[in-house]
C-alpha cells in the first residue's frame, strides 16, 4: 500500500480494506496539495531551518573543544520547492583549557596545529556564522533560526556551550528546539547513519570526505530537502 512517495506493506488479510482519511492529503495523494505557502517562515511558524555540523575534539561540549562549524540556511522558492542555500563555515580555535582526544582527531582528520588552519577564537567564531545566519533569516522574512542536524542536540549542545563560554549575546538559534534528520530519515528512508541515510535517498556520498563539517552539513542539506520536497506542502 503507497502512502505518495513512501511504500508501507502491512500484513493484513485478504480483503481488509484501509482508510486512509487520517492521513494528510500530500502523503495519501501526491497529486493532490493544498495552496503553497509562498514564505518560508509560513511554512515553519517564522523559524528558518539551517542546517547545522560541528566538528569537535570529543563528546563533551563542556570539555571538548569546539573545532569547526558549517551552517546552510534552506530556501524555499514560489512552488515550495527546498534547497540548501549557502554554506558558511569556521574553523575555531580550541578554548583555553579543553580537552582533544586523539580518537577525535584521528576521525576528523583535524589537524589543530596546521599553519593554513586559519581559525578563528571562539567569539570570533560565532559572529561570523551567526551573522550570516541572521541575515538569511532576516531576507527570508524569519523572526528566528531553527538548527536542522544529523543527532542536531550533540551540535545544538556544543554551540550552546560556546555561547555560554564567551557570554555571546546574540545568538540567532532557538535555544532547545532542533529538527533532526535522524528522526526524519528513519522515517523516509529506516536508515539513521547519515552515509546509509544519504545514500537511501539516492544521493551521492563520498566516504572519504565525511567528517568534515562542510562535506557532512552538504549532505544533511541535501537529505533533508530530499524529504521535504517527498513530503509534498501542507
Amino acid at each position: 500500500m503507497a502512502f505518495g512517495p513512501f511504500h508501507y506493506a502491512p500484513d493484513a488479510p485478504a480483503g481488509a480494506s484501509f482508510d486512509s482519511s487520517c492521513y494528510p492529503v500530500a502523503m495519501d495523494n501526491p497529486q493532490q496539495s493544498l495552496p503553497t505557502p509562498l514564505r518560508i517562515a509560513d511554512r515553519f511558524r517564522g523559524f528558518l531551518p539551517v542546517i547545522v555540523d560541528v566538528e569537535t575534539g570529543g563528546f563533551e561540549c563542556h570539555r571538548h573543544a569546539l573545532l569547526e562549524i558549517a551552517a546552510i540556511p534552506i530556501l524555499m522558492d514560489e512552488h515550495g520547492v527546498f534547497t540548501p542555500g549557502e554554506c558558511i563555515t569556521t574553523h575555531v580555535e580550541p578554548f583555553p583549557g579543553s580537552e582533544l582526544d586523539p580518537k577525535s582527531l584521528e576521525i576528523t582528520g583535524i589537524d589543530v596545529t596546521h599553519p593554513f588552519r586559519d581559525a578563528k577564537p571562539e567569539k570570533e567564531a560565532l559572529d561570523f556564522i551567526f551573522q550570516g545566519v541572521r541575515m538569511a533569516a532576516r531576507k527570508a522574512e524569519c523572526q528566528r533560526a531553527i538548527l536542522v542536524g544529523h543527532n542536531a542536540h550533540f551540535d545544538l549542545g556544543f554551540i550552546n556551550a560556546a555561547v555560554g563560554r564567551v557570554d555571546h549575546k546574540r545568538n540567532p538559534f532557538h535555544p532547545f528546539s532542533v529538527f533532526d534528520t535522524v528522526t526524519l530519515a528513519g522515517m523516509a528512508y529506516g536508515q539513521t547513519v547519515l552515509s546509509r541515510a544519504v545514500q537511501a535517498a539516492g544521493i551521492e556520498w563520498n566516504g572519504d570526505e565525511a567528517h568534515s563539517a562542510v562535506y557532512d552539513t552538504q549532505k544533511t542539506a541535501e537529505l533533508f530537502c530530499k524529504i521535504l520536497n517527498r513530503w509534498g506542502t501542507l
